[in-house]
């Protein structure tokens, strides 16, 4: 993966991390990197047929090549390759990577999970040596909400949960996604030494809000 040219080395660049299938044109992750001068995309290949130890290495390796703090922000079995990554890695607690945001992990450990998934199993649940926001729905067919409440308790990630959007992809119909995007400004706000900047979105205008159907269990910010 190419070195990427950050704004200023002292932010983090903002790595997304997508999972099974990678994510299309009209998935939040790809319309942030659209949208955003500091996103960028983690290219782990073999988006259809992923193995675990590839996504892995990708992983790492786009982590290296940022030249900056990193702050991921992971969907579906993204989040799984990031628990595995920080469990192979053995960083030092809150470098390179700085914050992730977790959104929707994939259950890999259920009985009939996809052929795909498995070989992500079983799932890590060691307490992430950075500082992590997950994100889970009531409805989704991938991850029961209780598994997700398994994994943040696991993981040692704050825990928000944001009623029935699905799998809290293109097809929960969220756009932009302005409620992930404040999450992922309280991510790298929470950043180590991290000095006060403007939000990351190349954008003067911001984009439309998303579309609010349930209450969400969150602390203020």
């Amino acid at each position: 993966m190419a070195n990427f040219s950050p704004i200023d080395e002292r932010y983090p660049v903002v790595l997304t991390v997508p999972g099974l299938g990678g994510s299309g044109p009209s998935h939040w992750q790809t319309l942030w990197e659209d949208a955003r001068l500091d996103t960028h995309r983690a290219e782990l290949g073999m988006w259809d047929r992923p193995h675990r130890n590839v996504w892995v290495t990708k992983l790492d390796q786009a982590i290296r090549a940022a030249g900056a703090p990193v702050v991921l922000a992971a969907h579906s079995l993204g989040c799984l390759a990031v628990a595995w990554w920080a469990r192979l890695a053995g960083q030092s607690q809150g470098w390179p990577v700085t914050g992730a945001l977790l959104v929707a992990p994939a259950d890999v450990d259920r009985t009939d999970a996809h052929s795909p998934l498995r070989a992500f199993r079983p799932s890590p649940l060691e307490p992430l040596p950075f500082a992590s926001i997950m994100v889970a729905s009531e409805d989704d067919p991938w991850v029961s909400l209780n598994h997700a409440r398994t994994l943040a308790d696991g993981w040692g990630s704050h825990l928000v949960e944001i009623g029935m959007h699905g799998h809290i992809n293109a097809d929960s119909g969220l756009g932009w996604w302005a409620e992930g995007q404040a999450l992922l400004e309280r991510v790298i706000d929470a950043a180590p030494r991290r000095p006060a900047r403007a939000s990351g979105f190349a954008n003067a205008k911001p984009p439309p809000p998303a579309r609010s159907r349930a209450s969400r269990r969150c602390p203020p910010a």
